[in-house]
């Protein structure tokens, strides 16, 4: 029995290792594999499957502390890393109803400077909790309230004056004498200056968002106001003399006034609109506009041509608080003037061959 079993085990090895056998396997195989090629190739590329990203967002506790006692007035919480100065006012507010965002001044250190509405907490967080001091900034009007304060008090200010109304002068007087023509044409370059403004600010400049202290509107106001009625009480005066060299000076002086005021609005237009580029942030370049060309001589033409319009207006009405203002605003505008030049040379490379800020070759 067991010779038996020996021996077809050796006869069926003798079938596995012969040529034939061999040949009929590896023929299967083949055949076998190219049925599995052609269904993997049938069954199209792979497809990976997509990696699951787990997104893990941190979220920031702001405590809100009185700056002067150092008392907790509130705690902010539930801030991602992509809010903003801004949402922690929002915030602020609805905890506190009584201060409104636009006064409310956040600082990251006591007497430090009042962080910027854009800037992110994930700037200015060195941990998960963030201590921010408040301070109220008090009664907030926006720039644009206060630009349109500022011009449109002038304005009227200047017409009553110029209508003689009975309480401010003499009936008498204003009966008797006739206005000379340069009454007229000051009141006309008067409107003229401040009507520009209006539009300018409505329409051309990108007044800032932010907030500015009441107090500000009122010292504006009381500046722009209180020069208006002196200057306007005295051209409009029945007793006004006129210029000392006549028409000839009125007219120069006043071809020079227009000159300086379409000036100043060309000047704004090209600042307050990037340039073909679509890129602002790169100085302002002259372009086919001869108004323009002002920019090759100083930084700040816009003020250049501000000044320009006073001088010739004091030229033309030949008045000592016209002069006075005159003087006042070339003070001041020159002082912007040089701190935005200084601004200018930091931040443009190419704009180191302009060298005045506001008066060719002197200022």
């Amino acid at each position: 029995m067991f010779k038996r079993h020996k021996f077809l085990a050796s006869e069926r090895r003798r079938e596995l290792i012969s040529p034939g056998a061999t040949r009929s396997i590896l023929k299967n195989d083949l055949r076998n594999f190219h049925s599995l090629s052609q269904f993997i190739l049938s069954a199209g590329p792979l497809k990976s499957i997509p990696a699951v990203k787990h997104s893990k967002t941190t979220h920031f506790e702001i405590e809100i502390l009185d700056a002067q006692t150092r008392k907790q007035i509130c705690i902010v919480d539930k801030m991602t890393q992509k809010s903003t100065i801004h949402d922690v006012k929002q915030k602020f507010h609805k905890a506190c109803p009584k201060w409104y965002p636009s006064r409310v001044g956040l600082q990251l250190e006591r007497g430090g400077p009042f962080l910027k509405d854009y800037i992110t907490i994930q700037s200015v967080a060195s941990s998960s909790i963030v201590t921010l001091y408040f301070t109220d900034l008090g009664q907030q009007v926006s720039w644009t309230t206060v630009f349109l304060a500022e011009y449109t008090g002038p304005l009227l200010i200047y017409l009553l004056f110029y209508l003689r109304i009975p309480y401010i002068y003499d009936m008498k007087d204003s009966s008797r004498r006739l206005r000379h023509p340069v009454v007229h044409l000051a009141c006309f370059c008067h409107c003229i200056h401040y009507i520009r403004y209006l539009l300018e600010t409505l329409f051309v400049h990108k007044v800032s968002t932010g907030h500015t202290p009441l107090k500000n509107l009122i010292k504006s106001c009381a500046f722009y106001w209180g020069f208006t009625s002196w200057i306007a009480y005295y051209i409009n005066h029945p007793r006004y003399t006129p210029p000392s060299f006549g028409n000839r000076q009125v007219t120069v002086s006043a071809i020079n006034f227009l000159i300086c005021e379409a000036g100043n609005h060309f000047i704004n237009v090209v600042l307050a609109h990037p340039n073909h580029t679509g890129n602002n942030a790169c100085f302002p370049s002259p372009n086919y506009n001869p108004f323009t060309w002002m920019f090759f001589l100083v930084s700040c033409p816009n003020y250049t041509y501000e000044i320009g319009s006073w001088i010739s207006f004091t030229v033309m009405t030949q008045t000592l608080p016209v002069g006075i203002f005159t003087l006042l605003m070339s003070i001041q505008m020159s002082l912007w003037a040089q701190k935005k030049h200084k601004i200018y040379l930091k931040k443009f490379s190419s704009y180191m061959h302009r060298k005045s800020a506001m008066i060719p070759f002197i200022l």
